[in-house]
């Protein structure tokens, strides 16, 4: 036989034999260099260092470019092209968003003024530093939901009563306090306080997500899955149809918050229903009567309508005149918004000494809001031709967060229902967001305190009607369910710690738990053998079709993992499983055949009877090679080579070799890093299963590779 050259330790495809008799011939080894990988660290780091810190006036001009996206697009707006589309678009979703605002105020247990606030500042900023020309950067329910819970934990721990029956005031120009003062007058009621640990925990989650952008770990977006937003997502809009019930009802009972606090509110509510105001409900039953039809009548025509019909405003308008002239606060105790002033009230820093209370809490608030943001942007991107930069668009969503926090502002991120209106009717940059503002400063400015006698049943019923896309989730389980039964175990563990626990936890839940379920996806993966397909070199499952063949004396497994310390049992248990042979008991057999065979030699007792099992414990085991395929092994670790090791040296010893083939350059490198070729093994890697399975008919008929 040809000498075999070790150049990178990787055989030739070999003509095997055509029939038993046959002779087969073999090429030389191919010569495959590998390319040198020079990692001179020092250089490197030299050559970074200058790319980082050099300062050219091209280098600053990008930088800012970069930094500030509205430099780029606004000098080459077409506004003949595009101004009527952003137009169009801006003032349908600034009509849409103030109610809205007001609402998602109700939910965060704040002023509706300041709703309209932080969707005021929030459209204007993400239009200066947002890449992404569609989405609508406003107010979200979930978050929302997320901030109210830390708000009402704070403003009860400061000593406030949480659901005054005296609508707060809203902050002057004196300094922020607290309710525990000694014996002396609070400097602001639990309104004023409420806003501010809502603007300091606004402050904190913009202050990381911009880190999160400068030190560029969008990569963590990645660990929140589809089916983990969608989940949480579902479970915290449960979580939000549950606190607007009692606005429903017209009950006056306190909002639960922590862990638990969803059965809580039910408890209150069913405990109180007898105190149920009827005429907030029969408004709560009429807005429903009107909304979810119309919305569903716009969602089905929307192909036809130019723009959708903003029948929120339209309920908005009538329910607050109803209020106002059937005098339903006076006459039947509903509750109404109160009083919405107009203009700005003055700029105010967040409270510093509350970071340490609620700094935590920021943490999923601001990871939440940038992954949708994110998740939002790039999906809207792709579906329109251009791209968007993560890193800038959480810078976007914390300066939107950072700026507005001084200005009486709470947490924001992109909202999908607005989105999508925004792209239906015409938008086609980000002055459409420009637009948008001008109607929320319109309402500010002149139109607000008309909304003094607005229910807030109707604001709760605007609010769950927004919620039929997250709780339409259920019905897609069955089509979930089919195309993945993990992904619909994530979601349903997610949804129910979100909605059962806490968001806070079931975010932390469902991370974990999609975690776990990787891990244990690489830890029992599938592991065929594998059947050669006639008249092809392609080796396919033979659990998985039929009419496969196999070669007489070769078995081929395939192993559809990484192999490291989590799995590497499972490695081996599963290759003995499918081989039917396991060395250590084939080793122990011939053993102990060995020792019966000496202790006949001693007693003199070799009969034919007698020796038959010695002659049982040593017979081969039915196969001389197993070829391993690696090409879904995307890495080895220390134990994944430790552990090929040693299958390579049972199966040696009982007479039977093992080939790797299709490994990976990395898989490659780890094998030759961790010394796994010795004693002449380097004729052990393959370029394709088809190669090793010849090689392994070649050897058998010209005898075992040389060790």
């Amino acid at each position: 036989m040809t000498a075999m050259t070790e150049t990178n330790h990787i055989h030739e495809l070999m003509e095997g034999p055509e029939g038993d008799d046959a002779k087969c011939s073999f090429h030389h080894t191919m010569f495959l260099e590998p390319q040198e990988k020079k990692r001179n660290m020092k250089a490197l780091l030299v050559k970074r260092a200058k790319e980082t810190c050099s300062c050219t006036p091209a280098k600053i001009k990008d930088c800012v470019l970069g930094f500030f996206p509205i430099l780029q697009w606004l000098p080459k707006y077409n506004f003949r092209e595009y101004l009527l589309g952003d137009v169009m678009s801006g003032v349908i979703v600034g009509v849409l968003l103030v109610p809205q605002s007001i609402a998602y105020s109700l939910l965060a247990g704040l002023e509706p003024i300041y709703g309209l606030y932080t969707s005021f500042f929030s459209c204007i900023i993400y239009c200066i530093f947002g890449t992404s020309r569609h989405i609508s950067v406003s107010i979200f329910g979930v978050v929302c939901l997320m901030l109210g819970q830390v708000v009402d934990r704070e403003v009860e721990r400061a000593g406030y009563q949480l659901e005054a029956a005296v609508p707060s005031a809203l902050p002057g120009p004196g300094g922020h306090g607290n309710g525990t003062g000694n014996g002396t007058e609070p400097l602001c009621d639990s309104g004023c306080y409420a806003m501010a640990v809502a603007a300091t925990v606004t402050f904190i989650s913009g202050v990381y997500q911009v880190a999160m952008g400068f030190f560029q770990v969008g990569f963590v977006s990645v660990y929140l899955s589809d089916s983990l937003l969608s989940g949480f997502v579902t479970g915290a809009s449960i979580t939000v149809l549950t606190s607007q019930v009692k606005y429903l009802l017209g009950l006056d009972i306190p909002r639960s918050g922590g862990v638990g606090s969803l059965i809580t509110t039910w408890i209150n509510i069913f405990r109180n229903i007898r105190a149920t105001n009827i005429c907030d409900l029969i408004t709560s039953f009429l807005c429903f009567l009107v909304l979810v039809p119309a919305k569903e009548l716009n969602e089905r025509f929307k192909s036809k309508l130019k723009a959708p019909v903003p029948v929120e405003l339209f309920v908005v308008v009538a329910a607050t005149l109803a209020s106002h002239f059937g005098k339903l606060k006076e006459n039947y105790g509903s509750s109404i918004s109160g009083h919405i002033p107009t203009g700005f009230l003055p700029p105010r820093p967040p409270v510093w000494t509350l970071i340490p209370s609620v700094a935590l809490d920021a943490i999923p608030i601001a990871i939440i809001g940038f992954a949708i943001t994110v998740s939002l942007s790039e999906m809207f991107a792709k579906k329109h031709g251009y791209s968007v930069r993560a890193n800038q668009e959480m810078y976007a969503i914390g300066f939107c967060n950072i700026i507005p926090s001084f200005f009486h502002c709470f947490t924001t991120s992109a909202a999908l229902a607005k989105t999508l209106v925004k792209e239906s009717t015409g938008c086609r940059t980000q002055m459409s967001g420009m637009v948008t503002s001008l109607v929320i400063l319109l309402v500010l400015l002149v139109i607000a305190p008309l909304f003094y006698s607005l229910q807030k049943c109707v604001l709760a019923v605007i609010t769950i009607v927004n919620l039929r896309g997250a709780l339409r989730k259920f019905r897609d389980l069955p089509k979930m369910w089919r195309l993945s039964r993990v992904d619909t175990v994530i979601w349903a563990v997610t949804m129910a710690a979100t909605a059962l626990v806490s968001t806070e936890i079931g975010l932390l839940v469902g991370v974990c738990f999609s975690m776990l379920c990787v891990i244990f996806r690489t830890q029992r993966p599938e592991a065929p053998l594998l059947g050669w397909v006639a008249e092809s070199e392609t080796y396919e499952s033979l659990s998985a079709y039929k009419n496969l063949q196999t070669k007489p004396g070769v078995v081929v497994f395939r192993f559809e993992a990484p192999i490291y310390y989590i799995n590497k049992e499972c490695f081996k248990s599963t290759l003995y499983k499918q081989t039917g042979v396991n060395p250590a008991w084939v080793k122990a057999a011939r053993k102990k055949a060995e020792k019966r065979k000496l202790k006949q030699k001693e007693e003199g007792s070799g009969d034919k009877q007698s020796s038959l099992p010695v002659d049982l414990g040593s017979e081969p085991v039915g196969f001389h090679t197993i070829v391993i395929d690696c090409c879904a092994v995307q890495f080895l670790d220390t134990a994944g080579i430790r552990t090929l090791k040693e299958v390579c040296k049972d199966y040696r010893d009982i007479d039977v070799h093992v080939l790797l083939a299709q490994c990976s350059p990395s898989v490659r490198s780890s094998l030759l890093r961790g010394e796994f070729f010795q004693e002449g093994e380097d004729q052990l890697l393959f370029h394709s299963v088809h190669q090793a399975v010849d090689f392994a008919l070649g050897t058998q008929g010209h005898g075992a590779p040389k060790k």
